[in-house]
């Protein structure tokens, strides 16, 4: 793919979503989700093997199925109260209809059977575009519905949490683990949306920063599979070295970054009277944890069985991605200490 062509693509990319971002009229927040779908899958589909070609193609579809619902129901509520406003949608069967088919967008559980087999169909690079830009522009228009169906988004925050724990616990695949490891992540999102916006941002960003810093480190190493992660001690002492925390991050435990966002969504959640809820999220997360901590294990506790005599990797060229890993990672691991800080717009 050339410069030109790709710079097209990623501003056509850029263009969608910040055209939903500034939408608060149905139709022009549908033309951006279209315009960063079409835009995207030139760039999945860009080598010619048969899994990526399988994965546009089901992107494709699934995505022209959910932009096909929503916007039926965008008609529908047009027809029944007159409003194209987002923020006007109050009819529980547009609303309904609309919510539907932003989780099948993001890949929300049980809509979400596409979302690891895409993912390992696709380059780790354009992986990352997907499971990282591709879920904000959906996310900006459930974060503009106003009046929410309660009980759907809280059995879908729920089924997602359990459901990306639960599938992930027999991955080998690096790639379907990250897929099921934002379904799981998604979930916990829309447990807290009607309740507290901002703090549906903040897991969103921490998600988006520990995901990408995850894929641009497996990019780096050229690391798909769990039997990859046996050989990265002998190839980067220092990068073998953070992967570990960064899975963790993944696994929100404490004091790393992920644990923010779920310990204020926990607070949130049992503020609302929702002590249950937040009790099975908890449980859920358990089984994600547990397929972070294998991966951790399998990176920095296993030696691979025969060492190289060939020269140092380490002594290759470096990597173009060093200064944004660098940032990305250090934000991943170490931003728990200012939990106090990103409880001020709560509190106030």
């Amino acid at each position: 793919m050339t410069a030109i062509t790709l710079t097209t693509l990623l501003l056509a990319l850029g263009t969608g979503t910040s055209l939903t971002f500034i939408s608060s009229h149905w139709l022009l927040a549908w033309m951006g989700l279209e315009i960063s779908t079409l835009a995207i899958l030139p760039l999945m589909a860009q080598h010619y093997h048969p899994r990526a070609t399988e994965a546009a193609t089901k992107y494709f579809l699934i995505q022209a199925t959910a932009a096909a619902v929503l916007l039926f129901a965008s008609i529908t509520n047009a027809w029944i109260s007159g409003h194209w406003d987002i923020q006007q949608t109050s009819h529980p069967l547009p609303l309904t209809l609309a919510t539907l088919a932003l989780a099948l967008k993001i890949g929300l559980a049980p809509l979400h059977s596409w979302q690891p087999e895409v993912l390992q169909g696709l380059n780790l690079t354009t992986g990352m575009i997907m499971a990282t830009w591709q879920k904000l522009a959906p996310f900006a228009i459930l974060l503009q519905i106003q009046t929410p169906n309660s009980s759907l988004l809280i059995a879908l925050g729920i089924l997602s949490i359990f459901v990306g724990g639960w599938g992930g616990l027999n991955q080998t695949q690096l790639r379907k683990v990250l897929g099921y490891s934002s379904i799981a992540h998604l979930g916990w999102m829309v447990l807290v949306l009607q309740y507290s916006q901002p703090l549906a941002l903040l897991a969103l960003l921490l998600y988006i920063i520990v995901t990408y810093a995850t894929f641009t480190l497996f990019n780096i190493k050229n690391a798909t599979s769990v039997k990859a992660l046996f050989a990265l001690g002998a190839k980067n002492p220092i990068l073998t070295t953070l992967l570990p925390f960064l899975l963790l991050s993944l696994a929100s435990l404490p004091p790393l970054t992920g644990f923010l966002a779920k310990l204020l969504i926990l607070k949130e959640l049992t503020k609302q009277g929702l002590a249950p809820t937040a009790a099975l999220a908890i449980m859920g997360t358990l089984l994600s944890a547990f397929f972070y901590v294998r991966l951790s294990v399998a990176t920095a506790l296993t030696l691979a069985p025969n060492i190289t005599t060939a020269t140092g990797p380490w002594r290759l060229h470096n990597s173009p991605y060093t200064i944004a890993i660098s940032i990305a990672t250090v934000l991943a691991i170490l931003l728990f200490p200012s939990t106090p800080s990103a409880l001020t717009p709560f509190t106030h």
